[in-house]
């Protein structure tokens, strides 16, 4: 969903040690970038698009446990917001294992989430397992794609990110029609089942995100690594040494008769000296899996905590705030509208075309649309970011109001049309802080998306558990939504009045 942080750019390499300014290689733009678009789109479709489809679970989920909507909802919330959340923090792991071993691991930890989660006995499980694992590795799987899109692009880099953002937008389509029918063919249980299945392919997404290294030639690892063995170890010239020398001595006069007890003299030796080699190993690993830590802590730590000025630009810290209240007014449809459609008895027509579909569909429309009309010299992205974010508070509050399955469609049209500013917030972000803070705010931003995100939907819940009605959690939303816009603009204002009056302090003083 995010061209976000797709466009920042970081500049991680696959190995740490191996961390160079990028220069021209042939697969920048072409060759094998192209493949990185591949993958980062399916880990879109398989991330981002199943947990827009979560809504689908969130229905069997409340007819399975019994819960109340505001608890239930927090199983998703989790899972998306610590996707987002943990973004920050996966630096980390670029730093130490590189971007590939990174995103085969989420991988792995994603797929183990879903099929725990089919075992759950109540709800509270589900935070555990879906929750926090799932979503955990969903956030190292997620961004390694994002930031190994930037690594392999230049020129074109805004292409590549835009269509491997709208890998989001095709998954949540795919998704809801896909969960729909296992659930309704195999239960909710087997579907996490096989859709625990399906996530392994983001280790097969993570597999193809080869490190973009100028120079190293792939044939010859043990000239260019010095931490390969060759293939004679030690352990190997050690005992051809000492079979030579036994050798030696049974051509010996008077040593033949000791041939048959050389076996029982050599054994114990070579134990030993296997015993030493591997001990060395063991020590040398650890030594080195220290370095590597210690050098991505270091580097991590300096990334993001490094950067405290950024505090100080109020412009920002206004972004901040308006990124807190933003993204649940996208997430809060999502989650809850399947069960408004069986609320307003809609089911029929939903099962047909989901809601949640049109929203999906029509946000891949949007994020193409307003990136060419933001990309017009005679348009501010300002002024389209601000219209965008205006038209989607407004199909929040016209949302309730609609309780008809037309309405609904145009309303969810408006909501997925005007959410693809997402694709303009790297421009606003850089317009902001500059490029060279560029990395380290967005992922302050996507951390704040990520708050959102994780307290917006069991919001939503809550108040319907108080007041019966959806139509208040949605008011409300959009209400902090509204306080979050005019934050924006307000800033510019005050830096104009500030401006002002220094102007005239100093004409004053003059």
């Amino acid at each position: 969903m995010y061209t976000s942080h797709e466009d920042i750019g970081y500049d991680f390499e696959d190995d740490p040690k191996d961390k160079k300014t990028l220069k021209p290689h042939p697969d920048i733009d072409g060759g094998w970038a192209w493949m990185m678009v591949l993958s980062s789109f399916f880990v879109h479709v398989l991330i981002m698009g199943s947990q827009m489809a979560l809504g689908v679970l969130n229905v069997e989920w409340l007819e399975e446990f019994h819960q109340s909507r505001g608890l239930t909802a927090w199983v998703s919330s989790l899972s998306m917001g610590i996707t987002l959340i943990v973004g920050p923090f996966i630096g980390f792991f670029f730093n130490t294992c590189g971007c590939r071993r990174t995103a085969i691991v989420g991988g792995l930890v994603n797929s183990l989430g879903w099929v725990l989660s089919a075992y759950a006995t109540n709800v509270h499980y589900l935070f555990v397992t879906f929750g926090v694992a799932a979503g955990f590795g969903s956030g190292m799987a997620y961004l390694p794609a994002v930031v190994m899109v930037g690594r392999y692009f230049q020129k074109r880099r805004a292409l590549a990110q835009g269509l491997s953002t709208t890998g989001t937008g095709f998954g949540a389509f795919l998704m809801t029609v896909l969960l729909k029918y296992l659930c309704a063919e195999y239960g909710w249980r087997n579907a996490m089942l096989i859709q625990g299945a399906v996530s392994l392919n983001l280790c097969a997404c993570g597999a193809l995100m080869r490190p973009l290294s100028p120079g190293t030639d792939a044939n010859t690892p043990a000239e260019k690594d010095p931490n390969v063995l060759p293939a004679h170890s030690t352990e190997s010239v050690t005992s051809e040494g000492q079979r030579a020398r036994a050798d030696e001595k049974d051509d010996r006069p008077g040593h033949e008769e000791s041939r048959g007890d050389l076996p029982a003299q050599e054994y114990p030796e070579q134990a030993r000296h296997r015993k030493n080699l591997g001990a060395f190993r063991v020590l040398k690993t650890a030594s080195q899996l220290t370095v590597r830590v210690r050098r991505g802590f270091r580097d991590w730590y300096s990334g993001y905590f490094g950067t405290a000025s950024l505090f100080t630009n109020r412009m920002f810290v206004a972004f901040i705030f308006w990124a807190l209240f933003a993204y649940s007014s996208f997430v809060i449809p999502f989650i809850h509208l399947p069960e408004i459609v069986n609320l307003y008895h809609l089911s029929e027509q939903n099962d047909v075309f989901p809601l949640t579909s049109i929203i999906a569909i029509v946000h891949i429309l949007g994020k193409v649309v307003l990136g060419i009309v933001a990309d017009s010299p005679c348009i501010s992205v300002w002024n389209v970011f601000l219209m965008a974010n205006f038209t989607l508070v407004l199909s929040i509050f016209i949302l309730p109001l609609t309780h008809t399955y037309a309405g609904l469609a145009v309303i969810c049209a408006l909501i997925g049309f005007s959410s693809g500013y997402f694709s303009l917030m790297p421009v606003v972000t850089e317009d902001l802080v500059g490029i060279e803070h560029l990395a380290n705010a967005y992922g302050i931003i996507i951390c704040a998306n990520g708050i959102s995100a994780l307290l917006g939907p069991p919001f939503a819940g809550w108040i319907y558990d108080i007041t019966q009605k959806y139509d208040f959690s949605f008011y409300i939303s959009g209400l902090l939504y509204m306080v979050g816009i005019l934050f924006l603009l307000i800033q510019p204002c005050i830096r104009i009045i500030e401006q002002s009056r220094r102007k005239y302090m100093g004409g004053a003083h003059v």
